[in-house]
């Protein structure tokens, strides 16, 4: 075997080539720059949402790429190294509370998504979306339910939002001690009920989610007492 050559099965080769099905059709119909685009922490009770746009060279297959949700934490942050390095393009956009309240979860996923798409260094030709449709962005789109687990660049796209979210979470977690945040990201676990019940919330819990929306008081209070 020689030094320093990855040899990638080819089972592997086989799921990224089915994987690139939506970007080869699109490729052959004239679009040769495609973007996919993705969002994490729709769920959370705390946080952003933040979202991903990501343009592939084409026939580019990265071994172990999938949805981010099938992938554990580590292979997605070196996953992510190899996306930023071997992209065409890719850009992040973030939605916060308290913004993400006052416009609702699914509104502001859609304005990160926007604001990645703005933030791409080339311009598609093409999107291909998780879920939604952007019609605010007059480019050419197609929307796939599950979009993460039929689109390579979706997929892509959906690492990149991930390990960027949790990093962030991570940085709150020193900011805001005591509710668990790099644990849990944010989301409703038990654990994070129990320091959400017993510290109140603090100022990146999401007002517009229960329990925090029907919660007594001033949810800055946290950042008060500190």
């Amino acid at each position: 075997m020689t030094k320093g050559i990855q040899i990638v099965p080819e089972t592997e080769v086989e799921r990224l080539r089915e994987l690139s099905y939506y970007e080869e059709c699109l490729f052959g119909r004239g679009f040769n720059t495609v973007a996919g685009i993705d969002e994490a922490g729709r769920g959370p009770l705390a946080g952003p949402v933040v979202a991903a746009a990501v343009i592939l060279p084409r026939n580019l297959l990265i071994p172990g790429v999938n949805d981010s949700k099938k992938l554990s934490p580590s292979r997605r942050q070196k996953l992510a190294v190899t996306i930023k390095h071997q992209a065409m393009s890719w850009a992040i956009g973030i939605v916060y509370p308290p913004l993400l309240d006052q416009i609702n979860i699914l509104e502001a996923s859609k304005l990160a998504m926007i604001n990645a798409v703005k933030g791409l260094a080339v311009k598609p030709r093409h999107l291909l979306i998780d879920a939604v449709k952007l019609p605010e962005l007059s480019i050419p789109q197609t929307s796939l339910i599950k979009g993460d687990s039929l689109s390579i660049s979706i997929a892509c796209a959906s690492i990149l939002a991930k390990v960027e979210r949790d990093a962030i979470m991570e940085e709150f977690d020193a900011i805001f001690p005591g509710y668990g945040m790099a644990k849990h990201k944010g989301y409703p676990t038990k654990g994070h009920l129990e320091e959400l019940f017993r510290l109140g919330p603090c100022p990146i819990h999401r007002t517009s989610f229960e329990p925090i929306k029907s919660w007594p008081g001033d949810v800055r209070h946290y950042a008060n007492q500190s």
